[in-house]
């Protein structure tokens, strides 16, 4: 499973690296979270320059995106030209946006006629974009998921292992990354909440 991390200039940290590092837990399974970002450097809302690994690109070959944050992502949702590099096909690859990535999801139509999650800076734009948006931190339809709350990460990347690798495989990455004393409240937390889309999926399968 090779997964595209879309990262963008003014980017939120926590959004690309905590599901990328948890993803990247399955790398002895062959799966690959890749910070893919428009330009060879982007530097993120508190100052901190990464080099990407994949060009933009790369989303279309990826198996699952994941649209991180950022402090910039209203100047990208309203660049066509930056939009049109994106091409997403949910009937192939498991897709997800976090907060105000949400926005950039919107505007591609891929989340049409469903609720969606984002954080609360971003809710009015997603709305004013068309979309409803409930007070949720997850919410799934299909192989398209959004998330708010920058701890949020968590269910993304749950989310893509249970779809992708199972059940035992998504609670060991979580078990992994949770605090010490609440690894299994934690672990059945998270699986609480992605686990019904999960399910909803495959029935429609």
């Amino acid at each position: 499973m090779q997964i595209a991390v879309l990262t963008f200039d003014g980017f939120n940290e926590l959004d690309s690296f905590i599901a990328a590092a948890i993803l990247n837990r399955l790398k002895p399974k062959g799966w690959k979270a890749h910070i893919t970002a428009p330009t060879e450097e982007v530097t993120s809302m508190n100052g901190v320059t990464v080099r990407r690994q994949q060009p933009l690109a790369f989303a279309a070959q990826a198996d699952a995106v994941i649209i991180g944050s950022g402090v910039r992502t209203r100047e990208v949702a309203a660049d066509a030209g930056l939009l049109s590099q994106i091409r997403l096909d949910p009937s192939r690859q498991l897709i997800a946006a976090q907060c105000s990535g949400t926005l950039i999801l919107a505007k591609l139509g891929l989340i049409d006629g469903v609720p969606a999650c984002t954080d609360l800076t971003t809710k009015p734009w997603v709305v004013e974009a068309g979309v409803e948006v409930i007070d949720a931190p997850f919410f799934a339809n299909g192989n398209v998921a959004t998330a708010g709350g920058c701890l949020a990460s968590q269910y993304l990347a749950a989310w893509m292992i249970l779809r992708g690798a199972g059940r035992a495989e998504a609670e060991a990455a979580l078990h992994y990354v949770a605090p010490v004393g609440e690894k299994e409240i934690y672990v059945s937390r998270a699986m609480g909440v992605v686990s019904p889309f999960v399910e909803m999926a495959r029935a429609a399968e």
